[in-house]
């Protein structure tokens, strides 16, 4: 029972729409030339919060499921190369890869065979709910500057 409960306010946490926005409500209806936009004062563009979020999330989701997992160089390697996109197929691509990963986050925390307070054989401590809780938590923050950004551009639904 109580396994049971923690699983699914795990995946509210995941999920957004409580304390946090959903992650398609920051994500939605960005006009393209915004993506690559830096707001006055703003350290990052859309795009670089979109990869770094991206890339971040799918590093922890694979680190959590394969040993052979290799992280990215830090910091170098948690953001994109450019401010912007090539194009809007990049920007989709982008959503779908990170709506896809978190999915399969969400999967890993419901699948009752995973053990979320199991050490990570090849880690140094963690555990599932530890990598579930830093998914949230990665998001969440990272998804608040997307709304601030979009904010200082205009960009904003009102």
């Amino acid at each position: 029972m109580q396994d049971t409960i923690l699983r699914r306010q795990l995946v509210e946490l995941l999920e957004g729409g409580q304390a946090h926005l959903e992650p398609e409500q920051a994500l939605a209806g960005v006009p393209f030339e915004a993506w690559a936009t830096r707001a006055r004062h703003a350290p990052y563009t859309l795009w670089q919060l979109l990869e770094h979020a991206r890339i971040c999330q799918w590093d922890i989701l694979e680190f959590s499921r394969r040993r052979e997992h290799v992280s990215p160089d830090h910091p170098e390697g948690y953001w994109p190369a450019t401010d912007g996109p090539p194009d809007d197929a990049a920007v989709a691509a982008s959503i779908e890869a990170f709506n896809r990963d978190l999915q399969e986050m969400i999967a890993l925390v419901e699948d009752p065979a995973v053990d979320l307070f199991a050490r990570i054989e090849w880690g140094d401590g963690q555990t599932i709910l530890r990598e579930a809780m830093l998914v949230a938590d990665h998001n969440a923050y990272h998804l608040g500057q997307f709304v601030l950004v979009r904010k200082l551009l205009g960009v904003w639904p009102t």
